[in-house]
Formats: structure tokens, C-alpha cells, sequence
């Protein structure tokens, strides 16, 4: 169910209306079994990895800190199931590169109860020490950017915040694990943006969701606090409704300045389940060990949302879930800005919203032809650049141009001018192509 066209009162400029494919919205989130050994990286969040405290052959407990975490933007990690550790090495993971993990033998038949917690007394602590205390639970965003929660929530110096907003949107096609998260779980979701706003001192906090899920709407709004403090706006259905600068224009009106943050203009943004999970694994002082994840696509099965344990390596999951014999590619995420896989011994991590398995069919690459300057891409762009020019730029190889004229760094490489293009440029995958080349030179500067 929908709103009229007449009734949707936000959203932004430019975009696009991808099939969906969001089946897996009516479908109750399942439990996922262990797999017989996890493989839990240490780096499973944007900044320092977490520090292996286990050693090869001990026991540890389902929930019990097993990587401390390397500062403040840093996370812990938590074991995701009882049993041994059988090593601590290098495994390939979804940033395409061998990273270290702990691997855990599963005891077999052990029920996925938490052990180990933590509480503490949560009453009277002032932001910084809520803050403190959330970096224990060890949470990343969910929404893909996997920045530690508790430090994206602390405002930088000078900056006050006066909204929180909450990305309900989940414009991704087929991904639907907000979405269901928003329908079981509304309680979870406004207990954590409490603690949200503490820390980060927001009076007010507002959630957005598309208006494609209006049943979500309706949990939210029977479980919003009385104070009025959090609202709940309907935005239209549309890509990339969801990217944190898109979403903050269709709520607030308000645009990010080029080469500046959110907070710059008083806000913050958080992803449904990230704060579902604040508001859940807080009050326990319990650790994160598990997510929901969208597991759909053509060759799939069984699709659904499940929550699975940390670590959970890609090629059990896809068995379990009856992962068909078409299946040739499998990407990590939404299909506009997800990454396909290379190996099905990757795991599934903090990160990871969405697992989609596609036939040959729907994956096949179609001839590149020139392009016609029909402006397509232009129209559908919602930082409003430029990507036919450049796209004309990065065919020649001309990246500092892209970058001071064009303002490459703006692209947030959302896949629209890729979708819409009559002629298959693959715009968006030349334009990360140019930004790695930036910044791989200066890094080496």
C-alpha cells in the first residue's frame, strides 16, 4: 500500500524508480542456525580493528569480548556463538582483501541464548559516558557504512545538533530487513533513539520512511513517546531516497555544504536498525553478535530475513536458504550499490543488510555503445553533477579535472546515472575508478 502522489509531502530532486522487488516485506524475520565454524574479522567498522584478547584452543562464551576494541573510533568484538578457538588468521572478506579473523568451532547443538553481559547502571550518565558505555556493545551502523555508532552520535566541537534524524527509507531494491525491523521491533527502535539523543543532544528526532511501507508506519506511530519529541514524516518512494544527504533535503530542506558533514548543519542520521539494536543490546549491556539480514533474489529459494550470527560464512547461508544451481553472482548489499563477491567463503559481518543471488541472465553485461549526450544521467542525478562529462573525462583519464571542475568528490556513487544510461556506460564504476587513483596518489605523496 501507497500513498497518492497528491499526499506525498517529501522528497527531493532528480532520482530514479528502479523495480523493487521488495517481496520480503511481508515476511516475518527468521532465525538463522550456527554454522559448524564462524569467521569473525576483526575489522568490521570504519576506523582502527579491534585487538584479539583470545588465543588459539580456548573456550569462549556466546557474548563474551573476544577483540577489544583500539581506541575510540574503534569497536569490540563479541563472540557470535559458544565454542573453541580454532585459529586467528587471515580470511578474504568483502573489501575484496585477506583480513585477520578468529575462527570459532561451534559446539554442536549449543543454543543461541547470550552467556556473557555487562550491564550497567545507564540513569544519570551524561552524553560522553552513554557514549562510552554504547562502544561497549560494539554496534556499526547497519545501514552500510558501518561507522561506530557511539562516535557518530558525539557531536565534533562546534557543532550543535538539533535533529536526529532516523533513515527509515530503505530504498534499495530488494532489501527489506529495515523494513521488518521497523514492523517487530518499533519499541527496540524508540528506546534507542532516546539514547541517541542523549548523546548527542538532539531535542528532537524525526524517522523517515518511504511510503511503500506504511504498515511500518503504523508500528512506529503506536509506539512513538508521548512527549513529542519523535515524529514520523512519509517520503516518496524513490532512489536514493535513503542516502543521508537526500533524505536530510526531503525532511528538513536543508543542504550539506560541499565538503562538510551533516552536524555542520545541526544534524545527525541513523540507520532504523542500528538503533534498534542500541535500544535492545544497551539496557542488557549485551554485545553484538548477530543482524538481520535480507537474504533474496532470483535465485534464491527460500528469501527472507534472517538473523544471523556473525561471522556465518556466505556459501552455509546460501545453502541453507536453497541457493539454486543458476546462481552465478552474488552481491553484498542493494543491487545499485552493493559489490559482487568473489569468493563464497567470505562471512557475513556487521555490515552486511543484504545478500542477493542472481542467475546469468539478470547479471549479464550488455554492449557499451558512445555516448549520445541525451542528458539522461544529468536528469537523473540527485547531487546534481555532471556524469556525462564525466564520464567523457574518465575515458580519457583525466581524473584531476573530474575532481577540481566537476567535483568528483561530491559523487556518493549511488548507481543512478549507470541505470538510466540508454547507451550502458558504466559511469558510476568509472567514476570509483578515478577516485581510488586520487586517492591511492596522494596517499603515496
Amino acid at each position: 500500500m501507497r500513498l497518492p502522489f497528491q499526499k506525498r509531502v517529501a522528497t527531493f530532486e532528480h532520482g530514479i524508480h528502479p523495480e523493487y522487488h521488495k517481496e520480503t516485506g511481508n515476511l516475518p524475520i527468521r532465525r538463522f542456525p550456527f554454522a559448524p565454524k564462524l569467521y569473525v574479522p576483526l575489522s568490521q567498522h570504519i576506523g582502527k580493528p579491534a585487538i584479539a584478547i583470545v588465543t588459539v584452543g580456548q573456550e569462549v562464551l556466546r557474548g563474551e569480548v573476544i577483540a577489544r576494541a583500539d581506541g575510540m573510533f574503534s569497536l569490540p568484538i563479541h563472540a557470535p556463538a559458544t565454542g573453541v578457538v580454532e585459529a586467528i588468521s587471515p580470511i578474504p572478506c568483502d573489501t575484496g582483501e585477506m583480513e585477520m579473523a578468529i575462527v570459532i568451532r561451534v559446539y554442536e547443538a549449543d543454543g543461541q541464548e547470550v552467556r556473557v553481559r555487562n550491564p550497567h547502571n545507564l540513569d544519570g550518565l551524561n552524553g560522553v559516558e552513554l557514549a562510552i558505555v554504547m562502544q561497549e556493545i560494539g554496534v556499526a551502523g547497519k545501514g552500510g557504512a558501518v561507522f561506530p555508532t557511539h562516535a557518530k552520535l558525539i557531536p565534533p566541537n562546534g557543532c550543535v545538533i538539533d535533529t536526529l534524524i532516523v533513515n527509515g527509507s530503505e530504498c534499495e531494491p530488494f532489501l527489506t530487513c529495515d523494513h521488518r525491523i521497523m514492523v517487530e521491533r518499533a519499541q527496540q527502535i524508540m528506546a534507542g533513539i532516546g539514547y541517541a539523543m542523549r548523546v548527542c543532544g538532539a531535542p528532537r528526532a524525526i524517522i523517515g520512511v518511504e511510503d511503500n511501507k506504511l504498515d511500518a508506519v503504523a508500528a512506529l506511530e503506536a509506539a512513538l513517546p508521548a512527549d513529542g519529541t519523535v515524529t514520523i514524516k512519509v517520503v516518496e518512494t524513490k532512489y536514493p531516497q535513503g542516502a543521508a544527504e537526500t533524505l536530510t533535503h526531503a525532511l528538513l530542506g536543508r543542504e550539506v555544504p560541499v565538503g562538510k558533514r551533516s552536524s555542520s548543519i545541526g544534524v545527525v542520521m541513523n540507520n532504523v536498525m542500528t538503533l534498534a539494536y542500541v535500544g535492545r543490546l544497551l539496557p542488557l549491556g549485551e554485545g553484538m553478535t548477530e543482524r538481520v539480514v535480507t537474504v533474496a533474489g532470483p535465485a534464491v529459494a527460500r528469501p527472507g530475513n534472517y538473523i544471523v550470527p556473525l561471522g556465518t560464512p556466505l556459501r552455509f547461508l546460501l545453502d541453507y536458504v536453497g541457493a539454486k544451481s543458476s546462481a552465478s553472482e552474488v552481491i553484498l548489499g542493494g543491487p545499485m550499490m552493493g559489490n559482487a563477491i568473489a569468493s563464497l567463503d567470505i562471512p557475513v559481518t556487521k555490515g552486511v543488510c543484504g545478500v542477493l543471488a542472481f542467475g546469468k541472465r539478470e547479471v549479464a553485461v550488455p554492449h557499451t555503445y558512445p555516448c549520445i549526450h541525451c542528458g539522461e544521467c544529468v536528469n537523473a542525478c540527485p547531487k546534481k553533477l555532471n556524469p556525462t562529462q564525466m564520464g567523457l573525462l574518465a575515458a580519457k583519464r583525466e581524473y584531476d579535472l573530474m575532481a577540481d571542475k566537476f567535483f568528483l568528490s561530491e559523487c556518493f556513487e549511488c548507481g543512478c546515472c549507470s541505470y538510466v544510461c540508454p547507451s550502458h556506460i558504466p559511469l558510476v564504476q568509472q567514476f570509483r575508478v578515478a577516485k581510488s587513483f586520487l586517492k591511492d596518489r596522494k596517499n603515496s605523496a
